[in-house]
This record gives structure tokens, sequence and C-alpha cells, in this order.
């Protein structure tokens, strides 16, 4: 039997800016691989070979990175939404994609997430189940900006409650779905639908069976700087594990033509990218460098993203912050705390110690 998947990468980004000014979020490198390749290997490792790509945010490039998917051992389409359909929306509109039977299960993952969690027994319990669609469902310390999902004992969804200020429960909805293939079917076609706020709750309404499936495996929603930077450095360290990523766990990760001089450290799961260049004495901790950006001699990059071709000068210090692709930061300046430099931005040496935080 075929099993089908979709894969919503449709969304801008936008509390990843200035990352996301040229780069989809799900196409931004995690261990030196878009985070789109490791969702793809988890769905192929689960046994789905075939996988539609829900796109809207700089659609073209995906098929440019993926193509057939052939490279992957998977199938890939891809369904461009010209309007946001929203979550329930997106996965409407890619239905004369799918293959599987009206009765069949389809795999519905979210673009944004890096998870360990076990796909291939979340599709076995909801098979075995009959349900009409089968939640993950991650335990988290602050549930109040995710949807609660609390369950019975027998792992029946009693109610869904999209980001209340009080909630019931810390199991949340962690975005990945198993729906009935009929399910997909019922939802209105050619308008923004939400699968959290109206989908759901009116198949409880209806009574139909939602299971939730929890996982306590490795979760991590990766919609902001500092939590694509953890993800990044949780991989290269081995924290989480992926069949995409292209070396050996350990504490740093050099991609192919990159360079890091002798007296350099490369530390706490930092990636350095392709082409990417370390200068004599720099320190990267922690950090992910994309493909071509340059630290130049006695910098430090600390918990910190450097775009695509970005320099970080002699002597500057780069601490919990982001330099969009080709941004330049003068030596000696600080960037620290949360701040974040727009792309091709050019700041002169000596001339910034800039901290938005208190």
């Amino acid at each position: 039997m075929t099993i089908d998947a979709i894969l919503l990468v449709g969304g801008e980004g936008t509390r990843l800016r200035p990352l996301t000014l040229t780069t989809p979020k799900p196409m931004l490198p995690v261990a030196g691989v878009p985070l789109v390749a490791h969702q793809l290997a988890r769905a192929r490792d689960a046994g789905i070979d075939h996988v539609v790509l829900a796109t809207s945010y700089k659609a073209e490039l995906f098929e440019a990175a993926f193509g057939d998917g052939s490279a992957m051992g998977l199938e890939l389409e891809y369904v461009t939404e010209v309007e946001p359909l929203g979550t329930g929306g997106g996965i409407r509109n890619v239905l004369d994609r799918l293959r599987a039977a009206p009765e069949d299960p389809v795999a519905v993952f979210n673009g944004d997430v890096l998870s360990a969690h076990d796909l291939s027994e979340q599709i076995r319990v909801h098979v075995a189940g009959g349900a009409a669609v089968t939640l993950h469902l991650s335990e988290v310390s602050d549930p109040r900006a995710y949807g609660c999902v609390p369950t019975d004992p027998t792992g029946r969804v009693t109610d869904f409650l999209e980001k209340t200020p009080d909630p019931v429960t810390n199991r949340i909805n962690a975005g990945c779905y198993v729906f009935r293939r009929a399910v997909i079917d019922s939802i209105p076609a050619g308008r923004p639908v939400s699968v959290e706020r109206e989908t759901f709750p009116a198949l409880l309404a209806e009574g139909a069976l939602l299971l939730g499936f929890l996982d306590a495996g490795y979760w991590l929603d990766l919609g902001t700087p500092e939590a694509f930077v953890q993800g990044s450095r949780d991989m290269v360290r081995g924290v989480i594990g992926s069949s995409a990523l292209t070396g050996e766990p350990g504490d740093s990760l050099v991609l192919d033509g990159a360079s890091v001089a002798p007296d350099a450290a490369v530390v706490g799961g930092s990636c350095v990218g392709v082409g990417a260049r370390v200068g004599p004495g720099a320190v990267v901790d922690g950090s992910v460098l994309f493909a071509g950006a340059f630290v130049d001699a006695g910098a430090t990059v600390r918990d910190s993203a450097v775009g695509r071709d970005a320099v970080v000068g002699t002597d500057a210090l780069v601490e919990g912050a982001v330099l969009g692709d080709g941004a330049h930061l003068g030596s000696g300046n600080e960037l620290l705390r949360g701040a974040r430099l727009w792309p091709s931005a050019v700041i002169a040496d000596r001339s910034l110690r800039f901290s938005p935080g208190p």
C-alpha cells in the first residue's frame, strides 16, 4: 500500500526574519541540511513513499532543491497556494494529488517542526484504532502558546483548546497528524480553513474518534531564531538524530569547502556551512554559519546565526543575534541579545554596540 504524506511548507516565517527574507523557513539549514530534508527523511524512514509539498512562499525553491525526490528514495509532488489557505485549506488543496483510498491513512506534518517522534507507530496506532484523525502530542513546560489537547485514559481526544491562557493540560498539538483520507475530502475547498480552530472541533462535535499519540521524543518548534539555532545545535551534537545528516554527530560540523583556521575554536554544536570561513583566533560557539559566511580573526560568534555570505569583522562579538544574508558587521562591533542585522546591511568598524534587551 502506498502511504501518502502532505508536508505543509507555505508559511513566510515572519518570526525568523531576516533569515526568511531570502529563504523559506523550511529551507533553512539545520545541521547543514534544509529542515525539509530532515522531514522527508523521517517520512521515508517511516515507510512513506509519496509526499506532496504544499507550498506558497518562495515556492520555486523547493522543487529546485528536491526535484522529483528520487535522490531521497521518494516520489515528490508540489502544489502552490495562490492565496493563503491555513492548515486545513492547505491540506484540502492537495487532495487531487493523493492516491490513498478513502479509508487509508494520510500523514500530515508542519514544515517548521523538528521532531524525533515515532511516525510509523503513530500511523499504526491510527489504523489499529480506526480513528478519523490521530494527533501527535508532546508535553511542554509552558503550553500557553500552543493548542492544548486533553485526552481520556484510552487516548481519545476530549477537547481541542487553541492557545488558551489557562491550559487544562501540558499536552500540546505537536503538528503531525494522521488523517483518514475521507476526512480530508470533507474539508471545505477554496477558502481558508484552520484544522485547529475549525476541523478538529467540528469532528469532536460530531462524535468522530480523534486519538492522541503521546510521544516523549525530541520535539522543537523552530519558529524563532533562538529555536532555529538550538535545533541545529542539537542535531549536530546528536541530541536528535536524522538519516539526512551529512556527518557524524559531535561538537561541531564543518561542511565541504569550509575552512577553519588552526587556532580557531568551533565548538558547542556549531555548524560551518559550505564555503564558510573562520579566521585565526576566532570562536564560533553553538552557532550556525550559513554557506559562504566569514568570521574574521579574533571575532566571537555565540548562540547566533550568520546568514549566507555575511561577514563578522575582526574582533567583533555576536551573541544571541542574527545576521541576514550578505550583511557586514564591521570590526570591533558588538551585536547582542536578540539583535538582528538585515540582509546586505553594512555596519562601519567600531560604530555599534546594540542590544534590544534590558
